[in-house]
C-alpha cells in the first residue's frame, strides 16, 4: 500500500510538471489549433514593365496601373510586356 501511495504521489508531481512545460491550454480543442487563415491580396500588372505589385501599392494613372511614380510619368509601354 505505501509503494501505491508513493507512485500515486510520483504521478501526480509528473503530470503537474508536464503540464506547466506545455503553458496554457487554449479553450476549445487542442493546443495545435488551425492557423488563422490568410486573407487574399489583389494583384496587379505595371502597364509600363509588367511587374506585378498589390493593387493598394498600385499608381494609378486614368484605366491604368503603374508600380511607380516614374513609370507613371513615362507611360504605357511601347510593346505591351507578355
Amino acid at each position: 500500500m505505501k509503494y501505491l501511495l508513493v507512485l500515486l504521489v510520483v504521478g501526480v508531481g509528473l503530470w503537474a510538471l508536464v503540464s506547466r512545460l506545455r503553458g496554457p491550454q487554449r479553450p476549445g480543442g487542442s493546443a495545435g489549433g488551425k492557423p488563422p487563415a490568410a486573407t487574399a491580396v489583389v494583384m496587379v500588372q505595371c502597364a509600363h514593365c509588367g511587374l506585378h505589385l498589390p493593387a493598394a501599392d498600385a499608381v494609378p494613372e486614368g484605366s491604368r496601373l503603374y508600380c511607380s511614380d516614374t513609370h507613371r510619368r513615362l507611360g504605357p509601354a511601347p510593346h505591351p510586356p507578355a
